[in-house]
């Protein structure tokens, strides 16, 4: 009887009291900043989550190297501070460029968020970039990692439960010790659930923040071609969080779902295509020349007309200056 008991009690912590609410809330964007997307028991507080982040960002820079380029550095600092001020997020955020070239990003709980020069190099406009960084920023805002290693905990609880009612039962303890040990990737590796999550909330931080959620699912496609095209190159890329079709196609329900479709998004800025210009020579490698990268794009909703017209290509130079819009008849 108390080993049932305690697997009904370790059952019953994995189920929020607020489920049906909290998912109600995260379906609506407009909601943003006033709702709890954090449901679901943690053993962590607050304060011990960015504890743990400063301590495993502080192991993050004793092994990789930064970009210390001040304006690559504030850039990207920029972009994510302004999509974490359009988020769910409760906790200041400290963001970092490595000097990478892995396409990748993550971050650790309690804000502590790096992004790798590869991933700004891979993306073909700014939004890219934001949707990638808004994925990651809903981990936190989730507080997916210490929700995470909680669930990691209570089941070793369980396990304990099994020893006390199954007599000599040493393999199983020897298997409660190994499960520890992974307690600490649960901060990067996330469920499928909560990576579905992270994608919904990502979607709704960007689209909130100004930029085209259309990009987010552009990025992905686009990933997943590269594997396909050839396989094992982009094995590293987003090893928790790989580009499924499901995930596609749950992307792009969403957006038509629960986004409502404004007149205009950003899709790109000049600054952008300036700091992957910076960062290509920082790597010492040419840009992707097939497409002129301050040329002003305009993306419009289908039946709108063409997009470049001879207007267009003959608009001054100043408009170099200006964000990239996709346009949508109203």
């Amino acid at each position: 009887m108390r080993r049932l008991c305690t697997f009904t009690l370790a059952a019953a912590l994995l189920i929020p009291a607020s489920f049906a609410d909290s998912k109600n809330a995260e379906d609506d964007p407009d909601q943003i900043g006033n709702r709890n997307v954090s449901g679901g028991v943690n053993f962590y507080s607050l304060e011990k989550e960015i504890a743990i982040g400063r301590q495993l960002a502080q192991e993050v820079e004793r092994q990789a190297k930064l970009i210390n380029d001040p304006v690559i550095a504030e850039y990207v600092n920029r972009i994510g501070q302004n999509l974490v001020r359009n988020s769910d997020a409760k906790v200041p955020f400290t963001i970092k460029v490595l000097d990478s070239e892995e396409v990748n990003a993550f971050a650790l709980p309690g804000g502590f968020f790096f992004v790798n020069s590869g991933l700004i190099l891979k993306a073909d406009n700014e939004a890219e970039l934001a949707g990638v960084m808004a994925h990651e920023i809903a981990h936190v805002a989730a507080r997916h990692g210490t929700r995470q290693a909680t669930r990691a905990q209570i089941a070793q609880i369980a396990m304990i439960a099994a020893e006390i009612a199954i007599p000599y039962g040493w393999t199983g303890y020897a298997a409660m010790q190994g499960a520890s040990l992974a307690i600490p990737m649960g901060f990067l590796k996330f469920s499928r659930a909560f990576e579905s999550e992270a994608d919904k909330l990502g979607l709704e931080y960007m689209y909130k923040t100004g930029y085209d959620p259309t990009c987010f699912v552009d990025f992905f496609e686009k990933i997943q071609t590269l594997e396909r095209k050839k396989p094992g190159t982009m094995s590293k890329v987003f090893s928790t969080h790989p580009p499924t079709d499901d995930r596609i196609v749950a992307a792009q329900k969403n957006i038509a779902n629960l986004l409502k479709a404004k007149p205009e998004y950003v899709v790109n800025t000049s600054e952008f295509n300036d700091i992957k210009a910076r960062l290509a020579m920082l790597h010492n490698r040419p840009l992707d020349k097939k497409e002129d990268p301050n040329r002003p794009k305009l993306r419009r909703s289908p039946g709108s007309g063409p997009i470049d017209t001879d207007d267009d290509k003959k608009a001054p130079a100043d408009q170099d200056d200006r964000p990239t819009l996709k346009r949508q008849d109203s």
